[in-house]
C-alpha cells in the first residue's frame, strides 16, 4: 500500500507519523518550508529535502550517510515501528523521494505511504489544516542500508554495454531528447545511452493523484521491457525518478525501488 487516500489519512491521523516533504524546483521561486509554516496537515513534521541529503557534494539530493540519516529521523521523533504518511504540495510530487529514502535506509516498506493527491487534494476536500508548530521528542532510530536500491555512475556506464537493467528517465521528452537547455547550469542536454523516457507527469492527474493502476500498467507495457531485467529510474536530481519508482511499485508488488542517485545532474556534467 504505497499510496493512501485522503479519507484514510483523516481516519487514521492520530495513528501515524505525518511528514511534509514539499520541495520545489528553483525556478518556481517557492519555498517549501515557508509554505509549511503557514499551513500544513495537523501534526505534520517538515522534511527538508535539501538539508537532509548528502552535504559534502555538489550533486543535489544525494543519499546521506547512515549515521546522519539516523539522527535526522530520530530528531523528527520517528521510531522504527512507526507507520508513516508522506505528503507534499509540489508539482514534482517530492514526497516520493522521502518515501524512497525511508525504504533505502531500512524502514519497513509496508509502513511507508505517500498521500495520493497531497496537500492540494486534502485542501480541496476541505480537510483540516493549521499552522501550529509541531514539537517532537527525540527518538531512538536504527537504520540498515539497502545498497542494492541505488546505482552509481560506474554501474550506469557498465550497464550500457552489459545491459543488466533498463534505465528509465522521468524527465520531459524535450529534455531527454536534448531539445531544450537543462534548468541546472553546467549540464549538457541529452540522456543516458540506451535509456528510455517516461515523463513522470504522464502518470499524474491534474489533482496530483496517480493515474489508475491499469493506465500505469499500459504505460510501462508500451516500452516492451525485458521482464527479466530490473528497472532503474533516473531524472534530473533523483526526485521525479522516485515518482516512477513508486508508480511501478503499484503494479509490481515484488519491485524494490531502485534509483540512479546522481541522475542527470551527475551524468550530464560538461
Amino acid at each position: 500500500m504505497s499510496l493512501v487516500k485522503t479519507n484514510w489519512l483523516e481516519q487514521n491521523i492520530n495513528n501515524v507519523k505525518i511528514i511534509d516533504c514539499s520541495w520545489h524546483m528553483p525556478q518556481t521561486k517557492r519555498n517549501g518550508f515557508e509554505e509549511y509554516t503557514k499551513e500544513h496537515i495537523p501534526n505534520a513534521i517538515f522534511f527538508d529535502l535539501d538539508k537532509n541529503s548528502k552535504i559534502n557534494t555538489d550533486l543535489p539530493h544525494m543519499l546521506t550517510d547512515i549515521g546522519s540519516w539516523e539522527k535526522i529521523i530520530a530528531d523528527m521523533g520517528i521510531e522504527n515501528k512507526d507507520e508513516i504518511v508522506v505528503y507534499d504540495n509540489s508539482d514534482v510530487i517530492s514526497s516520493c523521494r522521502c518515501w524512497y529514502n525511508l525504504i533505502y535506509f531500512g524502514h519497513d516498506p509496508k509502513l511507508v505511504h505517500v498521500l495520493d493527491g497531497g496537500l492540494k487534494k486534502w485542501k480541496k476536500e476541505n480537510k483540516a489544516t493549521n499552522n501550529k508548530k509541531v514539537i517532537t521528542e527525540t527518538s531512538i532510530y536504527s537504520c540498515k542500508e539497502n545498497t542494492e536500491l541505488v546505482k552509481n555512475k560506474e554501474q550506469i556506464d557498465k550497464n550500457i554495454d552489459k545491459n543488466y537493467f533498463n534505465v528509465v528517465d522521468a524527465r520531459s521528452r524535450e529534455r531527454f531528447e536534448g531539445k531544450v537547455v537543462e534548468p541546472r547550469k553546467g549540464l549538457r542536454s541529452g540522456s543516458i545511452k540506451n535509456s528510455f523516457c517516461l515523463p513522470f507527469g504522464e502518470l499524474i492527474n491534474d489533482d496530483h493523484t496517480f493515474i489508475n493502476k491499469d493506465k500505469i500498467s499500459e504505460k510501462f507495457k508500451s516500452y516492451n521491457f525485458d521482464q527479466d531485467k530490473n528497472l532503474v529510474f533516473s531524472c534530473g536530481s533523483g526526485v521525479t525518478a522516485s515518482v516512477l519508482a513508486l508508480a511501478y511499485s503499484l503494479i509490481n508488488d515484488k519491485y524494490k525501488p531502485t534509483i540512479y542517485d546522481g541522475s542527470w545532474s551527475e551524468y550530464g556534467k560538461n
